[in-house]
């Protein structure tokens, strides 16, 4: 990689004015300018802008390939008395030079550093899957133009050596990545942007077993991290009922520096219905991290739902596998698999009872305008909020499909010649919890069959994106499209994803950065 650590003094209106400026900091002033420097870091997409100032105030650098710049990082408090502030700049292709400038702003000033450039290295030399993206409706192109596109990869090959966990521009090029050990078989469940910058990952480790949560930042330097059996003995030393055995598929980093992530353990019974002896049934946990990774709150499946309610056998009772805060109440959203619902907790910020407030889907607390049970989703993946309003929630699923209830006498897809085949959509619902009504409001049929995995969200230009993922019969991993959210959507945007890998989810966010968007 090369780059251009070059200190560079420069002082901001002193060559235009022809005289000093002196420029106030609380009780001291400063005539000396800032300092920046460019240096890279061990990501060869990554570099680090280094920048001093006696005047706290606030910073952000502006970056692109050309002088116009176009993307930005978040703003950083500078600490003033001259302390070194050093800001991690990604968001850059590989093997490319990119333009950086500076924005300071203390004391009512703004003020923009010269010009400097920084050359990216290239890309590990193998490893990587095959992306390849299309615009079938080019006059709908220059709406698709928000955000980079997140990609949660699993290569189930055994082959090893495959970047799983990257995030790309809109025509694929990666612009970061970090290899949650690629060749030992390792892959991220889930990874996510937490509000202070870094990434955290749910890691599961294939060769030596277990499951970890780990925090990097964007150099891809790990800050801290915790396995689950150090998890699991926090549990049992606070006195929690239950210790979880393994992190899977979700958690959420809440603004206030907790975490709540998403676990499984087994549980022992005795003569179910039909199963004699012992039954040992996984199912789900969950556990409310502090900020300091303490576990405070939990909530168990096994205290509040039917063991015997069973869509897809046992032991795997439950495979929840999303997870959400609900900003209106401070509750949390769970995606539970094999029910075939989305149940609301008790959470209230860590001072609920945990107790499910209502379930959604078939044979759940709300009713939808026709009995017909096919409308409702099924073994459904990564339920998101679009919007909350008062007693109203509309929200994103995507439908798997798998075992779908086709009609009112129980018959299920693909059961019979005469029962529908399954198939996958992208919905959206409106709810109403003080009715508990519910009303399908668009829905999206690309015509496949997705029976695991994928994603789904709203985009900033009211467009739906959704991950096929895994579909049956086709040539490719996973296929994610952006559509108009109309009566007969069409496509403006398209990511396909070559075998072997799939993508557990792929979505659309908005920078590298919090609070930051980016548009092309």
């Amino acid at each position: 990689m090369t780059g251009v650590p070059v200190p560079v003094r420069f002082w901001m209106v002193l060559f235009l004015l022809g005289s000093s400026l002196l420029i106030g900091c609380g009780d001291a002033t400063l005539a000396e300018p800032p300092t920046v420097a460019i240096a890279a870091t061990k990501h060869p997409l990554v570099a680090q802008y280094s920048f001093s100032s006696r005047c706290k105030g606030q910073v952000r650098v502006n970056f692109g390939r050309d002088t116009s710049y176009g993307r930005s990082t978040s703003w950083y408090a500078t600490p003033g008395v001259a302390s070194k502030l050093n800001i991690l700049v990604a968001g850059m292709r590989a093997s490319t030079t990119y333009h950086m400038s500076s924005e300071f702003q203390c004391n009512g000033t703004s003020w923009n550093s010269p010009d400097q450039t920084f050359t990216t290295g290239p890309l590990p030399s193998s490893g990587w899957p095959s992306l390849t993206v299309a615009r079938p409706t080019p006059s709908l192109s220059s709406s698709e133009n928000w955000g980079v596109e997140l990609l949660d990869l699993v290569n189930l090959s055994g082959t090893g050596g495959i970047m799983q966990a990257l995030v790309t521009d809109r025509d694929g090029q990666p612009i970061w990545y970090y290899d949650v050990g690629n060749d030992q078989g390792n892959w991220p469940y889930t990874f996510k942007l937490l509000p202070n910058g870094d990434m955290i990952f749910s890691i599961t480790k294939y060769q030596s077993g277990g499951t970890i949560l780990r925090e990097v930042d964007l150099a891809g330097n790990t800050i801290r991290e915790l396995d689950v059996d150090a998890l699991a003995q926090k549990m049992q030393e606070a006195g929690f009922s239950f210790q979880i055995t393994g992190y899977h598929h979700d958690f959420v980093p809440l603004a206030n520096g907790h975490l709540i992530v998403l676990g499984s353990y087994s549980k022992d019974f005795t003569d179910l219905p039909g199963r004699p002896g012992t039954t040992s049934v996984l199912g789900d946990g969950i556990v409310d991290l502090d900020p300091n990774w303490q576990p405070v709150w939990a909530w168990s499946a096994f205290d509040h739902l039917d063991v015997n309610r069973h869509l897809n056998g046992l032991p795997d009772w439950t495979h929840s596998n999303a997870l959400l805060y609900s900003p209106s109440d401070g509750n949390l959203i769970l995606s539970i698999r094999h029910q075939s619902w989305i149940i609301k907790i008790d959470y209230q910020d860590g001072s609920g009872r945990g107790d499910i407030l209502w379930k959604l889907g078939y044979q759940g607390d709300f009713a939808l305008p026709t009995d017909d049970p096919s409308q409702w989703f099924s073994f459904q993946h990564y339920p998101w909020i679009l919007n909350q309003d008062g007693s109203k929630t509309t929200l994103a699923v995507w439908d798997n499909g798998d075992a779908r209830v086709e009609d009112t006498a129980g018959h299920l897809c693909g059961s019979s010649p005469a029962v529908p085949s399954c198939y996958s959509r992208a919905q959206i619902y409106q709810i109403d919890e003080s009715t508990r009504t519910a009303q399908l409001l668009w829905q999206d049929l690309p015509g496949l069959f997705s029976f695991w995995g994928g994603s789904i969200n709203q985009l900033a230009n009211g467009n739906v994106e959704f991950d096929a993922n895994s579909p049956l019969g086709e040539p490719f991993g996973s296929q994610v499209e952006e559509v108009t959210q109309k009566a007969n959507p069409q496509i403006v945007w398209e990511m396909t994803i070559g075998l072997p890998v799939f993508a557990y989810r792929a979505y659309r966010i908005p920078s590298l950065y919090p609070d930051v968007s980016w548009n092309y």
